[in-house]
């Protein structure tokens, strides 16, 4: 973790404006998007500081929605589903709208009822190459796609394939 600037303190928390939820570092939060109607972008709270004047900074990881990564959004990508980037930023705190979780893909698979702020993660990607890691998945079905937890899977009693 980087050291902090001089004038600056580090913080454990920061309560969300207007709200008593507290977002810690390691966790997961929205953050709102400059443009109006566009959803909340998702970041990994990284470091949380304040300077002199008792600014709060937040430094985030971003979370990539599959339409903004450079192949797009796939068939087989869940509506929920986020890419763990290497974009890292410092942004002003008072952008957090919320807090979210972003799941393990096999937890999130798990999971009985799916709420608002519930997300998944089952890659991470480099923003400036495109390039995925894990860069291959199991896929499954005849049509040899990888699965969408979105879309319902049967297994075949006789091959046990889905």
């Amino acid at each position: 973790m980087a050291k902090t600037k001089p004038g600056r303190k580090d913080l454990d928390s920061y309560t969300i404006k207007g709200t008593n939820k507290v977002v810690r570092t390691g966790e997961c939060v929205l953050m709102r998007s400059p443009e109006a109607g566009k959803p909340p972008y998702v970041a990994r709270v990284e470091k949380i500081e304040a300077d002199h004047r008792n600014n709060v900074k937040v430094h985030v990881r971003w979370y990539y929605r599959p339409e903004e990564s450079i192949g797009g959004r796939r068939q087989f990508h869940g509506v929920k589903e986020l890419f763990l980037s290497d974009h890292f930023d410092v942004q002003s705190a008072h952008t957090i709208e919320g807090k979210c979780t972003v799941h393990t893909f096999k937890n999130y698979t798990k999971l009985e009822n799916v709420g608002a702020e519930d997300y998944f993660c089952r890659f991470e990607y480099k923003a400036a190459t495109g390039a995925f890691t894990p860069d291959r998945v199991a896929v499954y079905c005849k049509c040899e796609m990888p699965y969408n937890p979105d879309d319902l899977m049967v297994q075949c009693e006789g091959c046990k394939d889905w």
